[in-house]
């Protein structure tokens, strides 16, 4: 039995790819370490962070205060609004608006004693205050009945 060394049948180029390959392969390892080092390095890592958004929100409406005049008649503890023409007054224990008052007529409420006023906000938020000041029997000091400037009250 003959025994033929396993390089016997392999050509002299087969050797020569293979030394080439053995001797150049650690560049390739090289090539491959410097090439994987500059794409992480030059793309970065990515990091998923909140967006920042711009949200415009509006500034909230003036806060308007509208200050209405009121012709206030104590006797009868009714309110007149010459804007709007109507009478305010309680009804049990709920304030009402009326175009005329009920119980008495517009004549005798103009004859009576009255003061004007102006509020901000409506007479219910008023009244305690203002019966303290004018109660029922109230009259203005110069005796006359009807509206008088000089008993003119600001609230």
């Amino acid at each position: 039995m003959r025994v033929i060394p396993h390089s016997a049948g392999v050509s002299r180029s087969y050797f020569q790819t293979v030394i080439n390959k053995k001797t150049f392969g650690g560049a390739r390892w090289i090539g491959l370490i410097f090439s994987a080092g500059f794409l992480v390095t030059f793309t970065g890592c990515v990091v998923d962070r909140p967006r920042r958004e711009t949200v415009y929100v509006a500034p909230p409406p003036p806060v308007v205060v509208i200050e209405e005049d009121y012709v206030y008649y104590p006797h009868y503890q009714v309110y007149y609004s010459p804007s709007r023409h109507h009478y305010a007054y309680r009804e049990g224990r709920a304030w009402v608006a009326q175009p005329a008052p009920r119980g008495v007529t517009i004549n005798a409420l103009q004859a009576s004693p009255s003061v004007h006023m102006t509020f901000r906000g409506p007479p219910a938020q008023h009244h305690v205050e203002v019966i303290r000041q004018y109660p029922k029997n109230w009259r203005p000091s110069d005796g006359r009945p009807g509206e008088h400037g000089r008993d003119h009250d600001r609230r």
